[in-house]
């Protein structure tokens, strides 16, 4: 017997349109010394978000990667979050 899936609603699901916010706000440097900005693209434990997750755009996210690294290796930012 082959198991029955579940119809789709009819209702559409609503997904807001990821944009990459270095490009919007025409950035074209990423600091790696700005921790506010940095921050905001780290997930709780300490990793850094996938692209596909934030938005970022493929050039802004080597860019971001590389600044994050670079905070790291100064200390700047933790390489792992405790808990």
């Amino acid at each position: 017997m082959r198991p029955t899936t579940k119809p789709r609603s009819s209702r559409p699901r609503f997904q807001r349109k990821r944009f990459c916010k270095f490009c919007a706000d025409k950035i074209d440097f990423i600091d790696y010394k700005d921790i506010r900005i940095l921050r905001h693209y780290l997930t709780e434990r300490g990793k850094m978000m996938a692209a596909r997750m934030s938005g970022t755009c493929a050039k802004h996210q080597r860019e971001l990667a590389q600044a994050i690294k670079r905070a790291r290796s100064i200390a700047l930012l933790p390489f792992v979050e405790k808990f």
